[in-house]
Formats: structure tokens, sequence, C-alpha cells
């Protein structure tokens, strides 16, 4: 697999401090948050983390993708939500894996067609082009 040549038109740039147990500032300001490790994962928990916060981005950057879809294939997908839900994990090589779990409620259209509006979207949704391959992303209709 090559990899494609894209017309930038916007870059986003965050700053980390103290890594999983410190702050993520974006160089605007319109996002300046505390992370900390998940109680799971020994940390306190006390402020977000960075599975949340790529869990909030792919479900945005999901939906926005849905909606291309849906406009090109005029269905009205009025009210529809998407929900990621991220999992990190130790791997079999001793490091540390995601993965991710995609589902989409669309009221008012079928299962069939919200499924195929789903997987359209996968195509198009650059989170998802970024982990093709390189993680397991499940995809489900609610």
């Amino acid at each position: 697999m090559s990899i494609q040549k894209i017309d930038v038109k916007y870059t986003a740039v965050a700053t980390a401090e103290n890594g999983r147990d410190g702050r993520v500032a974006t160089d605007d300001g319109k996002l300046d948050v505390v992370v900390n490790p998940p109680k799971e994962m020994g940390g306190s928990g006390a402020g977000t983390n960075p599975e949340q916060l790529f869990a909030a981005g792919y479900s945005a950057c999901f939906q926005g993708a849905l909606g291309v879809v849906a406009r090109k294939e005029k269905v009205d997908i009025t009210g529809s939500t998407v929900t990621a839900k991220v999992g990190i994990g130790s791997t079999e090589a001793g490091g540390f894996g995601l993965e991710v779990a995609i589902s989409a409620t669309i009221p008012n259209v079928d299962e069939a067609t919200a499924k195929s509006l789903v997987e359209k979207a996968h195509e198009v949704c650059p989170y998802s082009s970024a982990t093709r391959g390189n993680i397991k992303v499940e995809l489900s209709v609610a």
C-alpha cells in the first residue's frame, strides 16, 4: 500500500507535557485538558486520557463521513449518532495496541440502509483510512 498525497486544507497542532500523566493543549487554546491514565491502567483517572480524546475525534469524524455519504445518496440521517469505543491493552509483542468499535444509530432508515451507509462512511472517514490495516475496527448499527 502506498501513501496517498493529499492537498492539506488544515493542520491541527497539539502539544503534550508529561505524556499520559500531564496536560495536552492546542496551539489556538481551544483545547487544554489534564490527561491522566485511567484507574484500570493504574492511574488516578482524574483527567481525560488519550483514548477518550481519540474516541471523541473518531466519532465526530465518522459522523461527518456518514453525512457526506448520506447526502450523496440522498438519505435523511437527521438525529443520527455515532459512538466510538476505543480499547487499549497489551499486545503479544510486549507493547500496547488499540482497537475500536464504531456504532451508529440512524433513525428513520431500515437496517440494511444503515449498514450500507456505515460501511461506505468507513471508506470515506480519514480516521478509518488512518487505522485501516493497523488496528481492529468493528462496525455496527444500533
